[in-house]
């Protein structure tokens, strides 16, 4: 095992196939914590694993207890032939009001997702050591999942991001700290059509916005940079806002999503 300590949650009291985890993350230079679903009952050999980032303001349990992540795989399990998968879903890192997920000076909120999540989830499960790894978010953690699996197209089989921020600097307004104050150290490119550009072979890309959120004209204009730049994805506009009840129900276009790149 990859960290000096890692605490996890006791599944009997818990119950519902829920594990809440508290690690010594060399990344982040403390403890961290991130929450996993495992499906009940899944007999399959090799888990797929899906990370899930939570917006601003948010942490582990956002997914969970906000989203209703874990309902809607399983109900796309029992109605729809998903096969099982393990949901992993850290906080950013729990910098100011929100990480970006990014490299800071202080500490590397990017390499705490890419590295350090699905070594805390082969702990939980060893079945998803090997197995396919999808990556989405909401907001902030759809510009995490976009740019972090456009950066790290080896590790990820597949992307969907909702309602995503598309460069950190839209984080200013909804965020306390200056983009100053972040006092980012990360050398590769903060815009997500940047990072999209800087390797021929992509994971399988799609994202998707609301019709009323205030965030659909940056993702417009991410859909139409791609297009032009000949970058193969899927953008999907649905009615909604920036809210839970959106990404809820959405998610399930994501889980569908990686069901359908488990077998191209």
């Amino acid at each position: 095992m990859s960290f000096r300590t890692f605490e996890v949650s006791d599944a009997t009291l818990l119950g519902g196939g829920i594990h809440h985890v508290t690690v010594k993350s060399a990344a982040l230079r403390r403890r961290a914590d991130v929450s996993f679903y495992v499906p009940e009952g899944a007999k399959a050999e090799s888990l797929p694993l899906v990370i899930l980032l939570h917006g601003i303001y948010g942490s582990h349990w956002a997914w969970l207890y906000k989203g209703g992540a874990h309902q809607v795989l399983d109900r796309l399990i029992a109605e729809e032939n998903l096969p099982p998968m393990m949901l992993a879903m850290p906080s950013d890192g729990l910098w100011g009001d929100g990480s970006g997920y990014a490299q800071h000076r202080s500490a590397d909120y990017a390499a705490w997702i890419v590295e350090e999540v699905p070594e805390a989830a082969a702990e939980v499960d060893s079945r998803c050591r090997t197995s396919p790894r999808f990556i989405s978010g909401l907001s902030m953690g759809g510009y995490g999942a976009l740019r972090l699996g456009l950066l790290n197209p080896k590790r990820f089989t597949a992307i969907s991001a909702h309602s995503s921020i598309t460069h950190v600097a839209q984080m200013q307004g909804y965020v306390e700290e200056s983009l100053v104050e972040f006092d980012l150290t990360d050398t590769n490119p903060l815009a997500v059509i940047d990072c999209a550009k800087l390797n021929a072979r992509l994971p399988h890309l799609r994202f998707d916005c609301g019709s009323d959120d205030e965030l659909v004209e940056p993702n417009r204009t991410l859909h139409r940079e791609l297009t032009e730049a000949g970058i193969p994805h899927v953008y999907e506009e649905f009615s909604g806002g920036h809210t839970w009840d959106y990404w809820h129900e959405h998610l399930a276009d994501s889980l569908r999503f990686f069901k359908a790149s488990l077998v191209v």
